[in-house]
């Protein structure tokens, strides 16, 4: 089944509710291997048993941008292809990026504090998360403030598109400017400094919140497009209310007119 095929929303309802099924069991499976192995894992020598908040704090971090960058994509679909899909998938995914973003800055400052002495501090990374997440809210504003759908994928998708120049901002923060946050230590050039320990743990977490993060966000498209469905149906309603009701009053106006 190419992307072409899934254009059309009932093709992609019937692949969604084949999949959502084995995508949720495989979800479920690699959170509780990875909580467990999180669990197992040594403290830190310095950090001691603070550490293991990175195993939330991190993926949430990289899914924060990461979908983000799945909604640049969409809004490719939706402002040069004409994808009908593409603006669903945008809107679905932004409130789960921002649920993303909002975790990724609460554990961050849950770590922060016995490891910096404060829960927040105007650090480049900090803010820039921050911005990201005021971004997700805004364009979750955008699309509840424009009545018309067409209109409110266009200019949420501009938006979307002006919005990923922060991601690289995000990334290269701790590079670019003196930071409190440390420098990267998974993707990196020389391989992880990670021990493995650590990094196994951390990297079926990852996978495990990338797979939530595509379970909800098939799930949130397959609403959205029945939300569609039932708002046109709604809509053809109340325009046949409207043209039989106006019916019978041209028909007695004209009768009038014919009497006089």
């Amino acid at each position: 089944m190419t992307l072409i095929d899934l254009a059309n929303p009932t093709r992609f309802l019937a692949l969604t509710a084949r999949l959502l099924p084995w995508l949720a069991a495989a979800t479920v499976i690699l959170l509780a291997i990875g909580l467990y192995q999180s669990a197992l894992a040594p403290d830190d020598y310095q950090q001691g048993a603070t550490v293991k908040i990175m195993f939330i704090h991190v993926p949430n971090a990289w899914l924060s941008m990461f979908v983000w960058g799945v909604m640049s994509i969409a809004s490719l679909g939706t402002l040069v292809w004409r994808h009908p899909l593409a603006d669903v998938a945008a809107k679905a995914a932004a409130p789960i990026g921002a649920s993303f973003t909002f975790l990724a800055l609460l554990t961050g400052s849950l770590w922060g504090r016995p490891m910096w002495g404060t829960y927040w501090e105007w650090d480049a990374r900090l803010t820039s998360v921050l911005i990201l997440f005021l971004m997700y809210l805004g364009l979750m504003a955008l699309w509840r403030a424009v009545d018309d759908p067409s209109r409110a994928a266009r200019a949420a998708a501009v938006l979307t598109l002006v919005g990923a120049i922060n991601l690289p901002i995000i990334k290269f923060s701790v590079d670019w400017w003196n930071t409190l946050h440390q420098p990267a230590s998974v993707m990196r050039m020389g391989g992880s400094t990670l021990d493995k320990s650590f990094l196994i743990p951390l990297l079926v977490m990852a996978i495990a919140f990338t797979l939530l993060f595509v379970t909800l966000h098939l799930a949130a498209m397959r609403n959205e497009i029945l939300r569609r469905r039932v708002r046109s149906l709604q809509m053809m309603q109340a325009s046949r209310v409207a043209f039989s009701s106006a019916g019978p009053r041209e028909g007695s106006a004209s009768n009038e007119v014919g009497a006089a």
